[in-house]
């Protein structure tokens, strides 16, 4: 799940390739990875309040559209949307921005941001499909524009926010807990997968842990390979979420690793490299 600047950064590191190993590069794209930075204005709750987000149109759209491919990662047929279909997403979206959320308890609050990250995510893919990556939606502000990330996408409680608002001002300042990491979709093949149903604030614990246990136990986030461990980048963007070292992420990794792959960590005391896998998740292809 990187949502930034990362073209630049891949484009820089591989003018470097000459001089800069595997290792180097990867601390190179961290350069650009946007900083958790609290925004206080989102950092507020009512413990007090029993209201609970609204999820059942996104669980239909998702049962409409999104289907687990045979590799594990689960995709949508962006082509096949119709015009119907993509106002019901419109509407659903713009249900939910017209909620107080800041009034909500703050598991509420945490499903609530998530599931509108994925499907403001959705509804930009859309907008711009046909695309072969999320990345070459070029609608950010600024010169080095890469990807929508830093283009202003919803209003909730009137204030304009970008997905990168919502992932590095409110969800990661928020909560500070690194399995949000394994929530957050940016409709690529390497990012963890995109949930078939809605998180919800009264499972949202149990749901955190099932998303890291899958994403963890995949390929695509945990493989073996000749030269030895290779994760995916996610855990070296975000290493400071991850503990902050290699080491801590390694016991992250085996927090959540099923027993034959804790076996296999178990005595691994770095990682080899680190990949991850732009293409879109799309059902067509």
């Amino acid at each position: 799940m990187l949502r930034g600047s990362l073209r630049l950064a891949a484009r820089c590191a591989g003018a470097l390739a000459l001089v800069v190993a595997l290792s180097g590069a990867l601390w190179f794209e961290r350069w650009f990875v946007p900083k958790a930075e609290p925004w206080p204005f989102w950092l507020v709750s009512d413990e007090s309040n029993a209201a609970t987000v609204p999820v059942a149109a996104w669980n239909r759209w998702l049962a409409r559209h999104l289907r687990a491919g045979p590799n594990g990662v689960n995709r949508i047929d962006y082509g096949a949307v119709t015009g119907a279909e993509r106002a019901a997403l419109d509407r659903l979206i713009a249900d939910w921005a017209e909620l107080p959320i800041r009034s909500y308890r703050r598991r509420e609050q945490l499903a609530y941001w998530i599931n509108l990250y994925n499907a403001v995510t959705v509804q930009v893919v859309l907008a711009h499909y046909p695309v072969a990556s999320i990345r070459d939606i070029d609608t950010s502000p600024g010169l080095f524009a890469d990807g929508p990330w830093d283009a202003k996408a919803v209003e909730v409680e009137g204030t304009a926010l970008s997905l990168n608002d919502i992932e590095h001002r409110i969800l990661r300042p928020g909560w500070h807990d690194p399995r949000i990491h394994y929530t957050v979709n940016c409709a690529s093949i390497g990012c963890p997968n995109l949930a078939a149903t809605a998180y919800r604030g009264a499972t949202i614990e149990s749901d955190l842990d099932r998303a890291a246990r899958a994403y963890v136990n995949d390929p695509r986030g945990t493989r073996f390979t000749d030269q030895g461990l290779m994760v995916s980048k996610i855990y070296f963007w975000f290493q400071e979420d991850f503990g902050g070292s290699e080491g801590a992420v390694l016991a992250h990794l085996r927090r959540f690793a099923r027993p034959a792959l804790r076996a296999r960590l178990a005595g691994v005391t770095e990682i080899a490299g680190a990949t991850y896998d732009w293409r879109l998740n799309d059902g067509a292809r």
